[in-house]
């Protein structure tokens, strides 16, 4: 069987039900091997057999859950709540409350119900609960109970007891609360499609006779694209011409410009100013930095974490619990609107929503940041992580070497590094641009040698000013004394240059990766964070991890091959440990994936780092690493208030309602009270603080 994978848009969802409605219908589909339905995004993405499913099949089950699949795709531009609509419901909920809560204690309610006819009442609860009581009966056609059931029977049962005011009431709030969970669906998307909308539409490529404005995603690799100022950039590419100041935030974070001139590499979804560029396209569409983070965030919400989880199947077995605290209420009082009560209160729809309402907050506003978090799996395993291992060359350095100690035999320090960086000038070797930066830094002045050779696994052998000059490891200078200055330096894992002037030894360059300089800053705050085992974990040999470990104040292990550091992040998990594993490269994959959450630096150039991980960071800039955390607490400290909230809110309405406390009419304008709740919590989240 050949499977293919599909993805469809889905019209018509407004809570995290109808994806499970629709979800359910998908799957009973003969042919369909998954689907899973993304309310964010609303598109469902669908594994199935060509070869026996049709779209028309899919379009035809989605309707018979009462959804839609439209022509074409689902529109990405931000939609914010109109202010005028939500002004309108709002002020009008709040004369409903007041009108109930008064003719509840005046009684008006009463002599509503003797005055106008019954056929009045019923023909005024069908229009206005339609649509509700349309989904009911579909549901329970299905054999599903919905939380737009237990509203209905209390209804019927406001109903059958002559209480034709508080049954209108209460379709009143079923309507104001579907309004307000569309709102909070709404709100959460929004952080998502105001990403997306950062795509530029169109295309300046240059042709044989001419230029032609193309849609952006006509444009192929190998195209030369000419950007104006004042335009985003619509693609990844390499600069050929023009120099321009590239605002980069949509991709990494970075708040400040950078300049861009030949040679460098830009992005799609930047912004350039101040100069015009000719760009020859690398990647174009869903291949660019931004078609990924935009795929990234669109399939979030696909990774969802154990509290989501716990919730969704808690929410499964609270609609039949209410309902049986219903007929308990109803046979222990014998009071029908007790009993309507319990069932109009209940809010099951706030259970499934308080967990990815903030996470679809915090992912689509983390992205801005320069931050790509993979779901709520990656969430949540980050703020219970207290275990931090990081790679060394690439992660916690720069990857290239750097002059730290300058050690004089005779004649000056800066005697040592002039020749030794005139002896090394023409060499490409890292050490060798190493010593001339270091001589660089210092201002000192770099001569032509007169004569230069090459000593491959040794070093280099150059005359500069008629004196002959060795710079290399001992071997190429076995006379150098090995004083306790030399094995100071190789006990803190420098690689050591030696230099010599005519045969004489006259100094020492003690060489390191260059670390990252704000590594230092972020291991601090992790560890002022609560991360108690924080460890370098290399492939690099063991003096190298010494000196870098050294700096930071933590402990290494060294000469580690790729298999070596899954099965270490393997003993600290079976020993109940959440790790959290950073790294850049291909040999740091196999780890990033193992761990609870791995995080990818660097990932512009780490492709196969970034795809094993859970984070990417888009930036190098270490800061992140905390930043990731803060997120993922702050996050999971809004997920719990939601979920507390919500239990807290049903279990003290469901009481109130079946001690006869809280009356139908009520408790119905109460049950969106969690939705507003959740709404307003999670919004905190897109606050880009």
């Amino acid at each position: 069987m050949t499977v293919t994978k599909i993805e469809v848009p889905v019209a018509g969802m407004d809570c995290a039900e109808c994806t499970e409605h629709v979800q359910r219908a998908l799957s009973g589909v003969p042919g369909v091997v998954s689907a899973e339905v993304l309310l964010a995004t609303e598109r469902a993405v669908i594994e199935l057999d060509p070869s026996r499913v049709q779209l028309d099949d899919i379009r035809q089950a989605v309707a018979a859950a009462g959804y839609s699949v439209p022509e074409g795709t689902v529109a990405r531009a931000p939609q914010p709540t109109p202010r005028r609509p939500l002004f309108i419901v709002g002020g009008l909920t709040v004369a409903v409350v007041l009108l109930a809560v008064a003719g509840e204690w005046l009684g008006w309610l009463e002599v509503l119900n003797r005055i106008i006819p019954w056929f009045v009442w019923v023909a005024a609860i069908g229009f206005a609960g339609f649509p509700v009581l349309r989904e009911v009966v579909r549901a329970t056609r299905q054999g599903r109970i919905i939380a737009h059931t237990l509203m209905t029977l209390g209804v019927v049962a406001a109903a059958a007891v002559g209480e034709w005011a508080t049954a209108l009431i209460v379709v009143f709030f079923m309507r104001v609360g579907d309004y307000i969970e569309r709102l909070t669906v709404g709100r959460a998307r929004l952080a998502v499609r105001s990403l997306m909308s950062l795509s530029p539409q169109t295309a300046r490529v240059e042709r044989s006779d001419g230029e032609e404005v193309i849609p952006a995603g006509h444009v192929r690799p190998g195209d030369i694209v000419r950007i104006l100022p004042g335009e985003a950039i619509p693609v990844d590419g390499i600069v050929l011409e023009g120099q321009a100041t590239i605002d980069q935030a949509a991709i990494t974070g970075e708040s400040m410009p950078v300049e861009a001139g030949p040679g460098a590499t830009v992005y799609a979804a930047t912004m350039a100013s101040l100069g015009t560029l000719r760009v020859r396209a690398t990647a174009t569409g869903e291949g660019t930095t931004f078609g990924k983070v935009v795929h990234l965030v669109e399939e979030a919400e696909r990774g969802k974490g154990r509290t989501q989880r716990l919730a969704d199947r808690f929410a499964g077995y609270y609609l039949p619990f209410v309902l049986a605290v219903g007929v308990l209420t109803l046979i222990l009082r014998r009071d029908p609107l007790a009993a309507a009560a319990v069932l109009v209160v209940a809010c099951s729809c706030a259970f499934t929503l308080a967990t990815p309402m903030a996470m679809m907050a915090s992912i689509g506003t983390a992205a801005r940041r320069g931050l790509l978090i993979k779901g709520g799996r990656a969430i949540e395993a980050l703020d219970r992580a207290r275990v931090a291992l990081f790679d060394k060359t690439g992660t916690l350095t720069l990857g290239r070497p750097e002059i730290r100690e300058v050690v004089a035999l005779g004649i000056s320090q800066d005697d040592v590094l002039s020749i030794a960086a005139a002896a090394e000038r023409y060499s490409e070797h890292p050490l060798a641009r190493a010593v001339r930066a270091a001589a660089e830094a210092r201002r000192l002045q770099i001569a032509v040698p007169e004569t230069f050779e090459a000593i491959p696994g040794h070093g280099v052998r150059a005359v500069v000013g008629g004196r002959r000059v060795e710079v290399g490891s001992d071997r190429l200078l076995p006379d150098a004394a090995r004083n306790g200055e030399i094995r100071r330096l190789e006990d803190l894992g420098y690689t050591l240059l030696h230099v010599s002037l005519d045969g004489h030894p006259v100094g020492i360059l003690a060489a390191a990766d260059a670390e990252r300089p704000e590594v230092g800053e972020a291991v601090a705050e992790l560890r002022a964070m609560g991360f108690d085992h924080l460890e370098v974990v290399t492939g690099d040999r063991a003096g190298a991890a010494l000196a870098v470990a050294n700096d930071l104040d933590l402990p290494y292990r060294a000469d580690l091959l790729p298999q070596d550091k899954i099965a270490y992040v393997r003993e600290l998990q079976a020993g109940g440990r959440r790790v959290m594993m950073v790294g850049d490269g291909i040999n740091d994959a196999p780890a990033l994936a193992q761990a609870d959450v791995g995080i990818a630096v660097g990932t512009a150039g780490a492709a196969v780092a970034a795809e094993a991980s859970d984070i990417a960071l888009l930036r190098d800039d270490w800061r992140l690493v905390p930043e990731a955390v803060r997120v993922a607490r702050r996050t999971m400290r809004i997920v719990r208030g939601n979920l507390l909230f919500t239990i807290a809110f049903n279990a003290v309405g469901l009481t109130l309602a079946a001690l006869g406390i809280l009356p139908p009419a009520l408790a119905a304008a109460a049950q969106s009270i969690p939705d507003l709740g959740i709404m307003a919590n999670s919004s905190r989240l897109l606050r880009d603080k």
